[in-house]
């Protein structure tokens, strides 16, 4: 991204791996509708502008700045036991780069490229999951349909005994809920009396309809990011009387309580990708010249999308 909303290919030079290095040749890239398309925008608040980060990341917000976080690629180069292997990492758009050994992750065989750019967005939704420990049984609503809320429900649709309902105000999203074996309403039709509510459309109206839809003491865990906005929050009326809980979850951290890290939780992400079912969240693929075409056009949401797969050059 030169400035906000404007982005261009630049050429890159890519050095020999030295000791401890690989270097990867991109197969993919995934675009996050979510975090990506709010700093091309120009929309992370100054206050962020080091927790947002990527580990990755060229040049500083608001611009102008390398971003992006889910890259699938082949090792070419470097560490003798890597070489050859398909991997994930946390790098931006870049049709090849190299980097530490230990900041790649073999992907599984059972796992497809394409699909595996998908491993950053379930890890957010495994977090999630842990700091919402759903107990087998539970009555969950996933509120917003988007790359994490659809992954945060396709986690949740393996848990058994359990009843998931995802809701979003676009009716189509029900073709995804049934490509994930769970159920779909829209938000006035979406049932009550719920024991868990996750909460990532990133709307106020959707904040809202999920404490209406918890059951007394019930827990709803917040996954939207808005940026720069504020919002309201509804804690008049009987928000107090019904002892409702709200937590937030974020993926730079892990809950003490799960005595896990962070490669052990995206390994868990990347075991969880051979299910086939979460091919469901890929929407698209564009070819990766024209990525400065694309992503103006997911931003204003004018190209409608959940991961839209960036193809890299062979």
């Amino acid at each position: 991204m030169t400035c906000p909303g404007t982005g261009e290919i630049r050429a890159e030079d890519v050095p020999d791996p030295g000791p401890g290095e690989v270097r990867v040749r991109t197969l993919h890239t995934g675009v996050s509708r979510g975090t990506e398309t709010l700093v091309f925008q120009g929309r992370v608040p100054e206050s962020q502008w080091s927790a947002m980060r990527a580990p990755f990341q060229d040049g500083d917000f608001p611009a102008p700045v390398k971003y992006g976080y889910l890259n699938v690629g082949v090792v070419e180069a470097g560490a003798d036991e890597l070489i050859g292997k398909v991997v994930f990492c946390l790098y931006p758009h870049q049709t090849r780069y190299v980097v530490p050994a230990d900041a790649v992750t073999v992907i599984p065989d059972g796992v497809p490229a394409a699909r595996a750019v998908l491993a950053g967005t379930v890890e957010t939704a495994v977090n999630a999951v842990w700091d919402a420990a759903p107990q087998i049984g539970d009555r969950i609503t996933v509120i917003g349909g988007g790359m994490v809320g659809a992954s945060v429900a396709a986690v949740l649709a393996g848990l058994p005994a359990t009843d998931v309902e995802l809701v979003d105000v676009d009716a189509s999203r029900e073709d995804l809920a049934a490509s994930l074996n769970i159920s779909f309403a829209q938000p006035d039709a979406a049932r009550g009396d719920r024991d868990l509510i996750i909460h990532a459309s990133a709307t106020e109206a959707g904040l809202g309809r999920g404490l209406e839809l918890l059951r007394a003491e019930g827990t709803l865990v917040e996954l939207s990011w808005f940026g720069d906005r504020r919002i309201a929050v509804p804690l008049g009326e009987n928000f107090h009387s019904r002892r409702l809980t709200i937590r937030s979850s974020q993926v730079g951290g892990i809950a003490p309580a799960r005595h896990r890290g962070y490669a052990a939780r995206l390994q868990v992400a990347l075991d969880l990708l051979q299910d086939p079912r979460f091919d469901a969240l890929i929407t698209g693929h564009s070819d990766f010249d024209d990525l400065p075409q694309v992503l103006p056009r997911l931003a204003d949401g004018t190209l409608k999308a959940l991961c839209h797969v960036i193809d890299h050059p062979i």
